[in-house]
């Protein structure tokens, strides 16, 4: 995404016209404290969940006026009297804000004959279609509320949707046999019924990940020929013909697809009917073909999942583009409701109780839609005028973002169309949602979005993460046409909220800031402490190579300890795998006596010549590094407390933490430590990053539950 030329660096200060924003009690944000560039593109990044989203509603609720920021008051002050109510303090010039999120993208409904169901209303913008917009959304707050805090519930959807998705049927309503679900059925009762041949493997074939083993044992079984000892273990005489019936009986790939199905059914199970869940779990113990009826009851079960599942995927894009062309609301709304009395299969107790709620909240939304639909009536004749005005600009932007399509406006009866049509193919597309992407229809909100903001210069435009869904090469081009290009919004006073730091390298770092000069781009950098947001700037010099970052941090560091942690980290991303980052992977794992891995949960010790040799290039940088002094004292409990202690920076706190679970794992679920390991494994996939003791990015909640558990850690 970079471009050859260089030209001066583009300042990351605050210019002298600025707005000093606080914004306090929101949601579950204490406070921020930021700054707004006027008539500048403001870029602020930070880790996701820091409380970024909360700012720009804040902003937004704030220019709507009257008691709309009360919407944000913490849960921990909505009962009782005299609380902190939210406020955004500085903020008097923002009259008006027009606000880019997943909010605005979804109302976006790709019709039959029809690409962009809203493409009118998105240009009118006036105090009473506003003041509609405002009514709609109260009406269906409740209702997507309920979908947001049942997140077990959601959990349960994807894992029917897997069930879907695996358990095919044909036209005709029959289970497909060719299906990944029918396949896995044929192996479940093997998995549980071993052959005897193979009764030694069973604690391998019936582990949590069967396939895994059998993926390993089948690559062993070629080298078979080459000698009569295993090549697994190298004991002599091996029976090859045992080794060899593994993969005979065992295909991988089944073995995978049934690992999965047992664990959706897990997930979903308590949402079937009790006796459903028992005859679906019993088929996948099958150890014959299953019989016609059996065949008949999954088909039947998989029918009333999906019916049960469209009826959801319905109800979570309920609003006010999927209302407006109705002219019995009531009876539609009524229509949506579910009945599971007509799907037994999952009519349960706990799916009961969250069918009554979303039942009731549609109750409360009958029958308010018709003033809302008078409403639309009365505005399309405006919406007509300024899409055909704007036509010829949206087709330009799709052609600088590199995607082949075009728009069209056309007149049906007493409205107007939007329709898409490819390059290369004469004629509009009649199914637009089945041609394009996620990554297209963001750009068709984005385009629309941005012509908004031109035509009604808001004081504020807020870009809540608007390029992440794009690749490289687009989410450039869509950064160049919103502040570079002819119709560019570069002169507007614009909040950039991202977890995506490419945004500021491609503004900030790279040679192509040239190209944003004019929209005086300013970068910080956002961190969050006990509820409290703070900015630093980021300017050109502050975003580095890894080699540059942990070169840095190795030079400043007086902790070996801590010199080590980005060696290792610099060796991880340079691809080096040699003698150096085996003894660097022992010693934080602790390991007494080093090791590798040799396959089927193996290890094997390093040779003295290995560790001499890896230790020696330690040495390099770590000077007179000794293996078995560094582990000595590092399977010290209390040493590692003090230097976790003695660390202020989240990056290195959390791998200290992660040597520190070697010597005393606190009894708790493990699903923390699995996202620390999966998370900061290797902490940043960019070229270019920012460095973590100067922009620590470590969510502030996981240094926290790691002080946690570290208070809870004895030595044994």
């Amino acid at each position: 995404m970079s471009m050859p030329q260089q030209t001066q660096q583009v300042d990351a200060a605050v210019p002298s016209e600025s707005l000093h924003v606080r914004i306090a009690n929101c949601n579950n944000l204490d406070s921020a404290e930021i700054t707004l560039a006027k008539s500048a593109l403001n870029i602020k990044y930070g880790p996701n969940g820091i409380g970024k989203s909360t700012i720009a509603r804040a902003l937004t609720l704030r220019a709507d006026g009257d008691d709309a920021l009360k919407a944000l008051t913490p849960f921990k002050y909505r009962d009782g009297t005299g609380h902190p109510q939210p406020s955004v303090e500085g903020a008097d010039d923002i009259r008006s804000v027009l606000t880019f999120d997943d909010r605005y993208v979804s109302q976006f409904v790709f019709q039959q004959d029809e690409v962009l169901k809203n493409s009118f209303e998105i240009f009118i913008n006036t105090a009473e279609y506003q003041a509609g917009n405002d009514e709609i959304e109260e009406l269906f707050a409740a209702l997507q509320t309920t979908f947001v805090e049942q997140e077990e519930f959601d959990s349960a959807v994807h894992a029917f949707t897997h069930l879907c998705d695996v358990f095919g049927v044909t036209k005709t309503g029959v289970l497909s046999k060719s299906t990944k679900g029918y396949k896995a059925m044929a192996v479940g009762g093997k998995l549980q019924n071993i052959p005897e041949p193979l009764k030694g493997y069973k604690g391998f074939l019936q582990s949590d990940d069967p396939a895994s083993w059998v993926a390993w044992q089948a690559k062993g079984k070629s080298f078979l020929e080459l000698s009569d000892n295993c090549p697994f273990c190298s004991v002599d005489s091996v029976n090859k013909g045992t080794a060899e019936l593994v993969s005979k009986e065992y295909e991988t790939a089944t073995v995978k697809n049934m690992s999965q199905l047992r664990a959706a059914i897990e997930t979903a199970g308590h949402y079937f009917d009790p006796s459903y869940l028992a005859q679906l779990s019993e088929m996948l113990t099958l150890i014959t073909e299953p019989k016609p009826e059996q065949l008949q009851f999954l088909a039947t079960l998989r029918g009333e999942v999906e019916v049960f599942l469209n009826r959801l995927k319905t109800l979570r894009g309920l609003a006010f583009h999927t209302l407006r062309d109705e002219e019995k609301v009531d009876e539609y709304l009524s229509g949506l409701k579910i009945n599971l009395g007509l799907l037994r299969s999952l009519n349960s107790e706990t799916t009961r109780s969250v069918v009554e709620l979303i039942n009731s909240k549609l109750d409360e939304v009958a029958s308010r839609i018709s003033v809302v639909k008078e409403r639309i009536g009365q505005q399309r004749g405006r919406v007509k005028r300024l899409i055909e005005a704007n036509q010829s600009q949206i087709n330009s932007f799709l052609g600088s973002a590199g995607y082949r399509y075009q728009v069209s406006i056309e007149p049906s009866d007493d409205s107007y169309r939007m329709l898409i049509q490819h390059q290369d193919l004469p004629g509009h597309l009649g199914a637009a949602n089945s041609h394009l992407s996620y990554g297209e229809r963001n750009a068709f909100a984005l385009v629309l979005f941005m012509y908004q903001v031109r035509r009604e210069q808001p004081d504020l435009v807020v870009l809540d993460d608007p390029v992440s869904s794009f690749d490289d090469t687009k989410k450039f081009a869509i950064l160049h046409e919103l502040f570079r290009g002819k119709n560019s919004i570069r002169d507007q006073t614009t909040l950039m909220l991202t977890h995506d730091l490419e945004p500021a390298i491609d503004i900030v770092r790279l040679s192509t800031r040239r190209l944003f000069a004019t929209a005086k781009p300013v970068a910080h950098f956002l961190t969050s402490k006990r509820g409290t947001i703070t900015e630093k700037p980021i300017a050109k010099d502050d975003l580095k190579t890894f080699g540059e970052v942990c070169d840095a941090n190795i030079a400043a560091a007086s902790d070996d300890i801590i010199k080590l942690i980005y060696l290792r980290r610099k060796f991880e991303i340079l691809g080096i795998n040699d003698a150096s980052t085996d003894v660097l992977s022992n010693l934080f794992h602790l390991r007494v006596v080093p090791d590798r891995p040799i396959g089927g949960g193996d290890r094997e010790p390093l040779t003295a010549e290995e560790l001499a040799e890896g230790s020696l290039k330690i040495s390099e940088v770590v000077l007179g590094f000794d293996y078995d002094v560094a582990v000595k004292g590092l399977r010290n409990l209390d040493i590692l407390k003090e230097k976790f202690s003695a660390s202020a920076v989240g990056y290195e706190k959390v791998q200290i933490f992660r040597m520190m679970l070697e010597i005393d794992e606190p009894q708790e679920d493990d699903t923390f430590k699995k996202f620390v390991n999966e998370t900061f494994h290797i902490e940043n996939e960019y070229v270019m990053q920012l460095d973590p003791r100067e922009y620590d990015s470590v969510p502030e909640f996981v240094v926290r539950e790691c002080e946690r558990q570290v208070a809870l850690m004895r030595a044994t």
